[in-house]
């Protein structure tokens, strides 16, 4: 909603309301067996949406490649997200543990992809980082870079 996108909010929240019920509290995901589209958002992509520039690019211990945009959104995102509200600090610390693992095992295909193809890993990863976020900020449609020698 905060992104101005009332049609994708809608089907996250039908997502949610699925899975939390059908899916006996969100263990199994049957809105994507249904066909309802997941969305990928976060505060980052939101003050991208507002219009904020990416900033410099960075590299976070943990959570890895960011830009300024980015830093400050994943520190609103890590804020709003409900198991830092966990009382019990073994469940919190196992569900975040949980999720760390999951995170990088889908990242172990691109090992080999870097492995293979980049000649300056940092630069590779860089520069792929960058576009991607420029995707996502602009769902998949992300303006034309302006040509300098154009008339």
């Amino acid at each position: 909603m905060l992104q101005g996108k009332p049609r994708e909010a809608g089907s996250d929240i039908g997502r949610f309301v699925i899975n939390s019920t059908a899916g006996v509290l969100g263990l199994v995901d049957v809105a994507s067996d249904l066909g309802i589209e997941k969305h990928d958002e976060d505060f980052g992509q939101t003050f991208g949406r507002w219009g904020a520039g990416p900033g410099a690019y960075v590299v976070i211990p943990v959570f890895g490649p960011r830009t300024v945009r980015d830093s400050a959104g994943l520190a609103l995102d890590l804020y709003a997200d409900p198991v830092g509200y966990v009382d019990r600090v073994a469940v919190r610390n196992s569900l975040v543990g949980t999720r760390l693992i999951s995170d990088r095992a889908a990242l172990l295909p691109a090992d080999k992809v870097i492995e293979e193809a980049a000649l300056d890993k940092y630069s590779y990863i860089r520069d792929a980082y960058l576009q991607m976020r420029q995707y996502k900020v602009y769902d998949g449609n992300p303006p034309r870079p302006v040509d300098p020698d154009a008339p």
